[in-house]
């Protein structure tokens, strides 16, 4: 292969995202220079942090450049190497983006990473042994502090971050309850990730209704949460919370088209003396190497089990990830390009 196909930002959305705002272009593949790795991508992570770069307001992150190949993680293979530390068959995770290759510096730190795939799949390096899994680590352990009996509840519950979050709540000798949308979202997480409860929100649509069937989910209260939608979940599960309750706070998808989110009753913040606090995964790599170890273990194991949902082929990217923002992924969503 001499060229490179790869999805460009095209524009920023107005409002939802759509296919328009993306563009497909082939690029020739540069020689490589010293220190310089090819990498030839097997999957490219999908996520929802991706809709929040493609704004161009103030952030924790700098917005995605326009005409610029989008950014994501990435799961692939050395074709070629001029880095004393890579060869070509090494099996590799970084964030090349939405394309086929990626030229990486590997002499910058934490570009690339080298994994074994002997008893973990290449793709659990972007779900569950890998950023979503580490969020879901750090969240529960360092901000929900769960302990033995308590509860746990998690929105997005099927997704590749709630997922994990709730088995990893299992571990720890929770009582684990999902939110998610659909009937057969909720019998996966009850049934397949063994969480103790789930909600199913899309049948419950008023804000009464799904109160009534968090507290029949939630019998003793609700002493973590890990927030990854806002909004009317937020307000729900704040009603729910016992004292000196802990909330982290990881994605607001209810708000990724731009639209306020509002919260009906901050006074419960003060009120049962909660802990909220939101965090970027990113800027807590001292704890990846824990994270990775157990989360590596437990998938190793068949203790911590995921779902992938595989659009095929680099043009298929755009409409998966627009589909992602809406649901219709089922756990993990990837890009097969090999």
């Amino acid at each position: 292969m001499t060229t490179n196909q790869q999805i460009v930002l095209a524009s920023r959305p107005d409002k939802e995202a759509v296919a328009g705002n993306f563009r497909l272009e082939s690029k020739p593949l540069p020689a490589l220079a010293d220190n310089q790795v090819l990498v030839r991508h097997h999957y490219l992570s999908l996520d929802p942090y991706m809709r929040g770069r493609m704004n161009a307001g103030k952030s924790y992150a700098q917005p995605q450049p326009l005409d610029q190949v989008m950014i994501g993680g990435t799961a692939g293979e050395v074709v070629e190497s001029r880095h004393p530390g890579f060869k070509a068959g090494d099996k590799v995770v970084g964030m090349g983006g939405w394309q086929q290759y990626c030229v990486v510096d590997a002499s910058q730190p934490g570009m690339l990473r080298k994994v074994d795939t002997t008893h973990i799949p290449l793709s659990a390096y972007l779900g569950a042994v890998g950023m979503p899994g580490v969020t879901a680590w750090y969240g529960l352990v360092k901000i929900c502090t769960p302990k033995a009996g308590e509860t746990v509840v998690v929105s997005a519950a099927s997704g590749a971050v709630g997922g994990a979050v709730g088995q990893l709540a299992k571990v720890r000798g929770c009582r684990a309850v999902g939110i998610a949308g659909g009937p057969d979202k909720c019998r996966y997480v009850v049934d397949e990730l063994g969480f103790d409860a789930c909600v199913d929100y899309k049948a419950h649509r008023d804000p009464k209704a799904l109160y009534a069937a968090l507290k029949e989910a939630t019998p003793d209260g609700v002493d973590g949460y890990f927030e990854n939608v806002g909004g009317l979940m937020l307000d729900t599960v704040l009603a729910r919370m016992n004292a000196f309750g802990r909330v982290a706070l990881c994605g607001m998808i209810s708000g990724y088209d731009g639209q306020p989110i509002p919260l009906t009753y901050p006074q419960l913040i003060l009120q049962s003396r909660l802990k909220l606090e939101g965090f970027i995964v990113s800027e807590h790599m001292g704890v990846w190497p824990e994270a990775l170890k157990e989360l590596g273990t437990l998938v190793a194991t068949g203790k911590l089990k995921y779902r992938e949902t595989v659009a095929q082929g680099i043009e298929s990217a755009p409409e998966a990830f627009l589909g992602l923002l809406k649901g219709a992924n089922f756990g993990k969503q990837l890009v097969k390009l090999v």
